[in-house]
């Protein structure tokens, strides 16, 4: 049972809002029940990494044999590859429905190795954005028959995956920044769409992919912003360079009201915050850069204790010493002498990860507190 469900019966036992045996017979009930639910994580863990293994091993075995095969033994192959996934899940379905769901994930990633397979077999025109769009469709269209997350996790890769693909066939590389700014709001919203004590699974799936993207397209969007190649090249055409931020800022904005309400207007205030940190470095320079992303971090930790969000407050807090440590690499080591610079690398971490962990503890414990 959690340290937090611990706290929550000991304050509602003093408060007189519960007895003492009913507070011990939910205590004997949440540990059976986590004792039993607990078992799960592994078999969950197996059926991940075999359909991972087995779609691996099939795409390898496809591509050792692929030069040597027909184009119609290619065709057959692949369409083949599609149906046979998904015939073995829909069997096991009722008896294994773990089971059921890895294989139809298997079934729907071979559907876009399908895709590109079938535009090389009939040397189709390189749009190689229509393919992603496609494999997305499909996924929607399994997620929408299936209901099962494996589709919803990749229709929630593909969707994206896909607008930058067009984005970078009309625009290029001149307006990678509306594009690193899309797939930040976007990854934000997914990782800020969990609220209450109650998640659906659409939630929880979301929340794992925002909480993986969300670092990497923070670092990519700063590298955008600070990378001064791109602003010296030929900006786009400036009705598409609208239609570009309009998707960019209003489909992850879509996104979080579909997941929050009413509260999404704080993902319009990290939307603000994303638009305006290439105006921020073009005026203060890189100084400025690291303090606006500074600030960023932070406000996300006091979105966090807003909302009572601990996986926040952690993420922000992180964010917040990635921010640190790149200034003090680029703006201060090569300042100083390889001793000195060390020595101050080490006591930034010493000092520096001990203030920020007294820190995060205090606030993550008033979230329990207040929760």
């Amino acid at each position: 049972m959690s340290d937090d469900l611990s706290h929550r019966l000991a304050r509602w036992a003093a408060a007189g809002v519960i007895d003492a045996e009913t507070a011990q017979r939910i205590t004997a009930f949440e540990r059976e029940h986590a004792s039993r639910s607990g078992l799960r994580w592994p078999v969950l863990i197996a059926l991940a990494f075999g359909a991972l293994l087995l779609a691996s091993g099939v795409l390898l075995f496809v591509a050792a044999h692929w030069d040597t095969m027909s184009p119609a033994s290619r065709v057959a192959l692949v369409l083949l590859l599609v149906a046979s996934f998904h015939m073995a899940g829909a069997l096991v379905g009722e008896r294994f429905p773990g089971m059921s769901s890895a294989l139809h994930g298997v079934g729907t990633a071979a559907l876009g190795a399908g895709i590109f397979l079938a535009g090389q077999i009939f040397n189709l025109d390189e749009h190689w954005p229509g393919g992603v769009m496609l494999w997305a469709v499909g996924a929607a269209l399994a997620w929408v028959v299936l209901r099962q997350l494996p589709q919803l996790a990749l229709v929630a890769v593909l969707a994206p995956a896909w607008l930058a693909g067009e984005w970078m066939v009309a625009a290029g590389w001149s307006a990678a920044g509306v594009m690193a700014t899309g797939l930040f709001t976007l990854a934000l919203a997914y990782f800020t769409g969990r609220r209450g004590s109650h998640v659906s699974r659409v939630q929880l799936v979301l929340w794992w992919i925002g909480g993986v993207a969300l670092a990497p397209a923070g670092v990519y969007l700063a590298a955008m912003a600070a990378d001064r190649a791109i602003h010296g090249r030929p900006e786009a055409r400036a009705l598409l360079l609208t239609v570009g931020w309009v998707v960019a800022v209003g489909a992850p904005l879509a996104v979080a009201a579909a997941l929050r309400g009413e509260r999404a207007w704080m993902n319009a205030l990290a939307a603000a915050w994303a638009v305006l940190i290439f105006t921020v470095h073009r005026v203060g320079g890189e100084a400025a850069l690291y303090g606006w992303c500074a600030l960023g971090a932070v406000g996300l930790v006091a979105w966090g204790v807003h909302e009572v969000r601990r996986e926040r407050i952690n993420m922000g807090a992180a964010l917040f010493a990635l921010t640190i440590l790149a200034f003090y690499f680029s703006n201060v080591m090569d300042k100083l002498g390889r001793s000195a610079s060390l020595i101050g690398l080490g006591v930034l971490f010493l000092a520096g990860g001990w203030a920020l962990e007294r820190v995060r503890r205090r606030l993550v414990q008033q979230t329990r507190e207040v929760g």
